[in-house]
């Protein structure tokens, strides 16, 4: 009989991603949670830094806080943490110099997001060097997604599921479960393993990177596997964010009905607001927005049943005796447990004790240190990404399972989105 093992509380990265995000909520919450530099839009460089030297004190803050509260979960899960700081210090510059360059006006009228250039900065530099193993120490891609989609619970409240509305959560239950069940079966007919497979029909159906992450860490998962679907939900995601519009504009499409197109098929939120602004800033904005959100909400859930998928699975328990009902606790990411109380406490004790106003003060900035933890990450991805070896696995038939699943996805949602948003049925709510 298994005893639980209390030290994975302190020894697993699941369990760190819940304690730091739930550090950096709490000091959100009595208002010590340091401010965020300053990058705003610009054409000039000058521009960029309103602040000037001013700059440079809250970055300092910003890495020394970053690597405070990982680097015991780094020390204690058994990795060395002397070779982590140099190489957190590396992955941090590049992360800062993304944040710059996804800043540029023209970049940013694109919709071209920071997390993009972070994973561009990656893959420029591990496709020309080869990473010494202290940078690589420093690219710790799971921890800090983990540590995101924690504070990401936060900023999922019930007010805005309520906001959503009915018809984007609709669109959702629709959209998701079909896309998911069609692009796993041609993953699987080309031969792909069950979960990696169930990754990437999680990553092309429900929002892309978080659930990519989160699916993966349901079934345990291969880590590259994992990251080599986040790498083509963001190649994929920008050509979209430029011909969806288009193509929604040469249809004729009401702004809210190609809004909810976007929203439903384009897998990064910040090209989903991008795109949808691109259509109409008002309600074809609106209504991506709605979409991506009801989506968003999925993750959980989506998470959960995985886990029990998983561990009642034959094939991932090959040789061994029946699962007990226990091995679903073992096998459900635990971050998934920090993403939902986030999301309970936030919603059912912060926002009704210090009012909308406070919380979503807290939450804008808590949501400044969720992208910069993501583009942490992303940056990380590129550091363990070589095209070479991207488009060596299996040949090049999971690039083309994601192809297909994602062309599915645009159809699909195409065809929901025109009852559910067009007016066909009833008077669509924007």
């Amino acid at each position: 009989m298994n005893r639980t093992d209390w030290s994975s509380l302190w020894k697993k990265d699941d369990w760190w991603a819940v304690w730091v995000g739930g550090i950096i909520l709490v000091l959100g919450v009595f208002q010590w949670l340091p401010s965020l530099p300053s990058i705003k839009q610009w054409t000039g460089v000058t521009q960029a830094f309103p602040a000037g030297l001013n700059t440079i004190l809250p970055t300092i803050v910003l890495f020394i806080l970053l690597l405070a509260v990982t680097l015991p979960g780094i020390k204690l899960s058994g990795r060395s943490f002397r070779q982590y700081i140099p190489g957190f210090a590396v992955v941090f510059s590049l992360a800062f110099l993304a944040s710059l360059v996804g800043k540029f006006a023209v970049f940013s009228g694109w919709g071209l997001e920071t997390v993009l250039w972070a994973l561009i900065l990656g893959l420029v530099i591990s496709n020309i060097w080869r990473l010494p193993e202290w940078l690589k120490a420093g690219a710790q891609t799971e921890f800090f997604i983990k540590i995101g989609l924690v504070l990401l619970g936060a900023e999922i409240l019930f007010s805005t599921i309520v906001k959503g509305g009915v018809v984007g959560m609709v669109q959702a239950l629709l959209v998701v479960p079909a896309v998911w069940f069609f692009t796993y079966w041609v993953a699987r007919r080309f031969g792909m393993a069950k979960t990696f497979s169930s990754t990437m029909a999680s990553g092309v159906s429900i929002c892309g990177v978080s659930a990519a992450i989160a699916a993966g860490g349901a079934v345990k998962g291969n880590p590259r596997q994992t990251s080599y679907v986040i790498s083509l939900v963001l190649l994929v995601a920008m050509p979209m964010l430029v011909a969806m519009p288009l193509l929604a504009k040469a249809l004729g499409m009401a702004p809210q009905v190609a809004g909810a197109w976007i929203g439903g098929t384009i897998d990064t939120t910040g090209a989903v607001v991008a795109a949808g602004t691109l259509v109409d800033p008002n309600a074809g904005l609106q209504s991506a927005a709605l979409v991506k959100m009801a989506q968003n909400v999925l993750i959980g859930f989506a998470a959960f049943l995985l886990a029990i998928w998983a561990t009642f699975s034959p094939e991932n328990n090959a040789g061994s005796e029946r699962p007990r009902l226990i091995e679903i606790w073992y096998r459900l990411p635990k971050f998934i447990i920090g993403f939902v109380l986030a999301s309970v406490i936030f919603s059912t004790a912060v926002e009704p004790v210090l009012g909308a106003k406070a919380t979503g003060s807290i939450l804008g900035l808590t949501k400044g240190y969720r992208e910069w933890l993501f583009a942490l990450a992303f940056v990380s991805i590129g550091l363990d990404t070589r095209f070479k070896e991207l488009i060596a696995v299996g040949k090049g038939k999971p690039a083309a399972a994601f192809l297909i699943g994602q062309t599915f996805n645009v159809v699909w949602a195409l065809l929901v989105v025109w009852l559910l948003w067009s007016g066909v049925l009833f008077k669509p709510p924007l």
